[in-house]
C-alpha cells in the first residue's frame, strides 16, 4: 500500500460525515427484538424538542455511547433508544414568542386548536435539531426507533396510565395551594421550584385588638402585602404574653374584617419573631395546613396572572374601598409597596429590618413563584404501606436498582421519604390534554368560560368523567374536556416502557401487538440509565414509581449519575456570565473524537468537570498521534507479501507488547464494568501513546531493518494496532472506524467487530521484565544522563554496563540492537567485572550499574553554561526581592500582580537550587579520582 493512501493530516470533518451516514444507512445500530443474543438496553434521557446541544448533553450522550458501543462489540443485542420530550412550557413559550415576533395574534386570539396546529408545524420544521446534533456527536442509537413523548403510541400509554391510576384512587382533583408561575401562567410541582436566599426586609406591623384601639399585637412578616388575606393570628398556648388573648378578635389592618386569635403550637415558635404569627391560608403552604386544622377561610388575592384580583380584594378580603382601587391588577411586588406605604401613613408600621430569606422561583423562567389556591390534578404518592413512593424506596434500598455513585442514595431517600403528592396539571395548551370530561348539562354551573377565549375554568366540585363516553348521571354525550394538560414529566415517567410499545394490547394491529410484546420481553427492564443529578427527582424517581406500578419490575438496574461540566475555573456555565462553551464549535475546531475523549477522561464519579480547551487540544494531538502511527505502518508494508520473508517466531518485543496490551484490556474492561470512564480512557491513552507509539513503534524499527524479523514485526505492528483500534473505538468512534477500514480493506465495520477480551495466556512475564528493565529503563537512564550533560541526541556514545549476575548478560546481548538505536550508542561493554571510567555519569538499574563516559572538556563547558544561567537567575531573584520589599508596591499593586510576583520569585528560587545541584554534581565528577568510586 503506497504511503499516500492516508492523508498526511487527519481531517475530522470529512471522516465524521462519512461514517455517521454509513452507519445509519447500513443499520449498524439496529436492535433485534427476536435475537437470542444477551440484551443490553438503554433509553436516552429525552432532550427537549426545543433544545440545542450543550456540553451537558455532550457528556451524557458520550457516556451512553461508550456503553452502547462497548456492549455491542462485546456480543450484546444492544438497544439504545432515542427520542425527544415535547417540553410543554418551553415549547409553548417558543411558539408564542414566534407569534409575537411576527406581529400576529396571541394564542388566545388564535384559539386552542389553531395554536396546537402551529406548534406541530414548528416541531416538524425545527424539532429535530437536537437529534441531528447527537448524530454528529456519534450517538449509536437505533435511529429507526425514534420516539416522541406526544407521538400516537406514547399518547395511548399516557391516557391508559391516567385512567388506571384514577380508577385505583391514585389520581384525584382537589383545590389547594399550588406553585403558580405568573410568567408561564401555570401550576408547578414542588420540585420545579428553585429556592434561593435573597436579601429582603422583615416588617413589624401593629394588629389592633377589636374593640380596644389602644391594645395591639405586633406581627413580623416578610410579605406585608398578604396581610389583606389573613384569616387569623396564631400564638403559642404556653406563651404568657399572649395566651390570655386566645379567642379574642383582631381588627385586621386596611380591611373591614375582624379575625380571631388562635392557639397553634405546631406552627408557632415562641422564640422566633414576636411570637405572634399571621395566618394567610391562601398565600402560604404552612398557613394552609394551619387553616385546615382550625377551619379557617382561605382568601386568595390574585388570579392566574399573579396580579391582584379586584373582586377578591373587594368581596373576599373586604379591603377598604380607596385601597382596592390603587391595589387592583398589580403584581404582588407592587402591591407590597402600596401596602407598606399605607401602613406607614396609618401609624401601623413599627419598624423594618434587613432579613435574608428563601425565595421560590420557576425553574424555567426564574420568575418569582406565588402560592395560589386552585383546583388541580394530583398523583397520590404517599399513601401509607402500599404507596408508589414506598415501592421506589424499597427498590433502591434492596439494591434492585443501584445508584452509582452510591453516595446519591442519601439524597434519594431523604426526598422520597418526605415526598408530597405530585401536582400533574398544567394550565397551558401544548401537551397531553387531561383525559377527563365534564357533562355540559349536569355541570353547567361549574363550567366557567374565560371571556374572549375558548378556555374553560372547571370548578372544583364538577364531576369528572374518566374512561367513559357518556355522563353517568344523565346518560348525555354533550361533554367538554378538561382544558389543562399533564405535566411534561408525567409522560416522561413512562419512557422506559411506553417507548417499547406498552400497553401492547392497545396497539392498532396484530403486528404492532406482537412487536411490542417482543420488545418489552427482550429489552425491559433496561440495563442502565445515564443521567445528570439534577433530574434524580424530576424524572428518575418517577420512572421507578411508574415502572414498578405498571410493569411490576424496576425500569432499569443501574443508574449512573454524572456530574456537571463547568468552565476551566470551576464556575457553572451561564449566559449571564458569558462563559458558555458551545460543543458544536469545539467539535468543528478539534474534531468530535477529541471532545468525546476529553469528557470521558474527566468523568470522575462525584467530581464536576472543569473543562479547559487546552485539554481538548491535547486529545486532538492524540488523534494525530494515532493517525501518524497508522501512516508509519502503511509505509512499512511489504510491497509483495508473497516475496516477503516468512513470518518468524514472535520476537521479544512482540511478546512484550502483547503482554502490555492484555494488561490494558483487563484494566479497561474492569473500569467500564464499574462505570469508571475516566480510568478506562486514561489506560487506553497511556497504552496507545506511550507504550505503543513511543516504545513499540520505535523498537519495531530495529526489527523492520532485518530480513529475518521484518514480516513478523510488521504483522505485530498491524495486529496490535487493530486491537488498539477495537479498544479505543467506543471512545473515539470516527477516527478508529476510518483507520480500521484501511487495514481491513472493506471487511465488517469496526462498530460491530469483537471487543478485545483479556487472555491470561498472552501475558509473558519474562518478556515484560526484560523489555522494561533491560531496554526501557536503560534507554531512559541514558536519555536522562544526556539531558543533564546537554549532549545532543544525534551524538553517539559508548556505554558500560556492570551487571550483578552472569545470567543477565545474555538478555542484554539480545536487547543490544534496541539499546543502540534508541539510546544512540556507538558500543556497549557488558560484564560483572566492568569498572567505572574515571569521569562518567552513572545510574543504577535492577540488573546493575550503567556508566556513560564523559570527557573533561565537555564537563567544563557544561559547568560554565550552568553558571551563566545561575548568575542570571540570581539577578532575577534580587530584582523581584526588591520589588516585594517595597511596601508601596505591595500595598498599591493589584493583588493578582503581587501574587504573580511572589510566584515568579519562588520559581526562580527553585530553579537556583536545581542549578546549584547540577553544578555541584559536575564539579564532583571533575574532582573525582579515577577508578571505582
Amino acid at each position: 500500500m503506497p504511503d499516500d493512501v492516508l492523508d498526511k493530516i487527519y481531517d475530522p470533518k470529512t471522516v465524521e460525515e462519512k461514517w455517521m451516514k454509513r452507519w445509519e444507512e447500513d443499520r449498524v445500530f439496529h436492535a433485534d427484538a427476536r435475537s437470542d443474543r444477551p440484551s443490553f438496553s438503554i433509553v436516552i434521557p429525552p432532550p427537549n424538542v426545543t433544545g440545542s446541544l450543550h456540553l451537558g448533553h455532550a457528556l451524557n450522550s458520550t457516556l451512553q455511547d461508550i456503553l452502547a458501543r462497548w456492549k455491542r462489540m462485546s456480543g450484546y443485542n444492544v438497544l439504545w433508544l432515542p427520542g425527544t420530550d415535547h417540553a410543554g412550557i418551553a415549547t409553548q413559550n417558543v411558539v408564542e414568542r414566534q407569534l409575537a415576533a411576527e406581529g400576529g395574534k396571541d394564542r388566545h386570539e388564535l384559539g386552542r386548536e389553531a395554536f396546537i396546529e402551529r406548534v406541530w408545524d414548528w416541531k416538524a420544521h425545527s424539532g429535530g435539531t437536537i437529534l441531528e446534533q447527537l448524530k454528529r456527536l456519534g450517538a449509536s442509537c437505533d435511529w429507526s426507533r425514534e420516539r416522541f413523548t406526544m407521538d400516537s403510541g406514547l399518547s395511548r400509554a399516557v391516557q391508559e396510565v391516567f385512567v388506571r391510576l384514577y380508577k385505583e384512587g391514585l389520581i384525584y382533583r382537589h383545590k389547594r395551594l399550588i406553585n403558580l408561575c405568573p410568567q408561564c401562567r401555570t401550576a408547578l410541582s414542588d420540585i420545579e421550584v428553585e429556592h434561593e436566599d435573597v436579601q429582603g426586609k422583615m416588617y413589624y406591623i401593629k394588629y389592633p385588638l377589636a374593640g380596644d384601639a389602644e391594645a395591639f399585637l405586633v406581627v413580623a412578616t416578610t410579605r406585608p402585602e398578604t396581610l389583606l388575606g389573613d384569616t387569623a393570628v396564631a400564638v403559642h398556648p404556653d406563651d404568657p404574653r399572649y395566651n390570655a388573648l386566645i379567642g379574642k378578635k383582631i381588627k385586621l389592618p386596611l380591611t373591614d374584617r375582624t379575625i380571631p386569635i388562635i392557639s397553634d403550637p405546631i406552627l408557632v415558635d415562641r422564640e422566633k419573631g414576636t411570637g405572634a404569627v399571621k395566618i394567610t391560608p391562601g398565600h402560604d403552604f404552612n398557613d394552609e395546613q394551619s387553616g385546615k386544622r382550625h377551619g379557617l377561610e382561605k382568601i386568595s388575592l390574585i388570579d392566574w396572572s399573579g396580579e391582584t384580583s379586584p373582586w377578591a380584594l373587594r368581596e373576599e378580603a373586604q379591603v377598604q374601598p380607596d385601597l382596592v382601587k390603587s391595589l387592583s391588577i398589580k403584581s404582588m411586588s407592587k402591591a407590597r409597596k402600596i401596602v407598606v406605604k399605607t401602613l406607614e401613613e396609618a401609624g401601623l408600621l413599627i419598624k423594618t429590618e434587613d432579613h435574608t430569606h428563601a425565595l421560590g422561583k420557576c425553574y424555567r423562567c426564574k420568575t418569582i413563584v406565588e402560592p395560589f389556591d386552585s383546583p388541580q390534578w394530583f398523583v397520590k404518592v404517599d399513601e401509607q404501606n402500599n404507596s408508589l413512593a414506598k415501592g421506589a424506596i424499597d427498590a433502591v434500598r434492596q439494591k434492585r436498582i443501584r445508584l452509582i455513585p452510591e453516595s446519591w442514595e442519601a439524597n434519594y431517600f431523604g426526598w422520597m421519604e418526605n415526598i408530597e403528592d405530585w401536582c400533574i396539571s398544567r394550565q397551558i395548551w401544548w401537551g397531553h390534554q387531561i383525559p377527563v370530561w365534564y357533562c355540559k348539562v349536569c355541570d353547567e354551573s361549574d363550567l366557567l368560560a374565560v371571556p374572549g377565549s375558548d378556555e374553560l375554568i372547571i370548578a372544583s366540585d364538577a364531576t369528572p368523567i374518566v374512561g367513559a363516553s357518556s355522563c353517568a348521571k344523565c346518560g348525555g354525550t354533550d361533554l367538554v374536556q378538561d382544558p389543562d394538560v399533564l405535566d411534561t414529566w408525567f409522560s416522561s415517567a413512562l419512557w422506559p416502557f411506553s417507548t417499547l410499545g406498552w400497553p401492547a394490547e392497545l396497539q392498532p394491529d396484530e403486528a404492532g401487538r406482537l412487536e411490542a410484546e417482543a420488545m418489552l420481553k427482550r429489552f425491559y427492564p433496561t440495563s442502565t440509565l445515564v443521567s445528570a443529578f439534577d433530574i434524580l427527582f424530576f424524572w428518575i424517581a418517577r420512572m421507578i414509581m411508574m415502572g414498578l406500578h405498571f410493569i411490576k419490575e424496576v425500569p432499569f438496574k443501574d443508574v449512573y449519575i454524572h456530574a456537571l461540566v463547568r468552565d476551566a475555573d470551576g464556575q457553572k456555565m451561564s449566559k449571564s456570565k458569558g462563559n458558555v462553551v458551545n460543543p458544536l464549535d469545539l467539535m468543528a475546531k478539534h474534531g468530535t473524537d477529541a471532545l468525546r475523549f476529553t469528557l470521558a477522561s474527566m468523568a470522575s464519579p462525584g467530581r464536576d468537570i472543569k473543562l479547559a480547551e487546552e485539554r481538548i487540544e491535547g486529545y486532538r494531538n492524540f488523534c494525530n498521534k494515532l493517525w501518524n502511527a497508522a501512516r508509519f505502518i502503511m509505509m512499512n508494508r511489504p510491497e509483495n507479501k508473497a516475496e516477503a520473508h516468512p513470518k518468524s517466531e514472535q520476537t521479544l518485543i512482540t511478546r512484550w507488547i502483547q503482554s502490555r496490551l492484555h494488561q490494558s484490556i483487563q484494566s479497561v474492561s474492569r473500569a467500564l464494568e464499574n462505570y469508571r470512564f475516566d480510568e478506562a480512557a486514561q489506560e487506553i491513552y497511556q497504552f496507545t501513546w506511550h507504550t505503543y507509539c513511543d516504545w513499540f513503534v520505535e523498537l519495531s524499527k530495529v526489527d523492520l531493518q532485518r530480513d529475518e524479523t521484518r514480516q513478523e514485526s510488521y504483522q505485530s505492528l498491524v495486529d496490535i494496532f487493530e486491537e488498539t483500534l477495537r479498544l479505543l473505538h467506543p471512545f473515539m468512534p470516527f477516527l478508529t472506524e476510518e483507520l480500521w477500514a484501511y487495514f481491513q480493506e472493506g471487511e465488517t465495520c469496526l462498530a460491530i467487530a469483537p471487543y478485545p477480551v483479556y487472555d491470561a495466556q498472552k501475558i509473558d512475564s519474562q518478556a515484560k521484565e526484560v523489555v522494561q528493565s533491560v531496554v526501557i529503563d536503560t534507554v531512559l537512564a541514558v536519555r536522562n544522563m544526556r539531558g543533564e550533560m546537554n549532549i545532543p541526541p544525534s551524538e553517539t556514545l559508548p556505554l558500560f554496563i556492570k551487571t550483578t549476575e552472569q545470567g543477565i548478560e545474555d538478555q542484554i546481548e539480545k536487547a543490544l540492537p534496541y539499546l543502540k538505536r534508541l539510546a544512540r550508542l556507538s558500543e556497549v561493554v557488558i560484564g560483572v567485572s566492568v569498572t567505572k571510567p574515571s569521569m562518567a555519569a552513572f545510574a543504577t538499574t535492577s540488573y546493575g550499574e550503567i556508566y556513560l563516559p564523559l570527557d573533561e572538556a565537555r564537563i567544563r563547558d557544561e559547568v560554565d553554561r550552568l553558571r551563566k544561567r545561575l548568575d542570571k537567575t540570581e539577578k532575577s531573584i534580587e530584582v523581584l526581592g526588591k520589588k516585594l520589599s517595597n511596601k508601596k508596591f505591595v500595598a498599591n499593586a493589584p493583588e493578582a500582580i503581587v501574587e504573580k510576583t511572589k510566584m515568579e520569585q519562588q520559581e526562580h528560587l527553585e530553579n537556583k537550587e536545581r542549578l546549584l545541584g547540577e553544578v555541584n554534581h559536575l564539579q564532583a565528577l571533575l574532582s573525582a579520582e579515577s577508578g571505582d568510586v
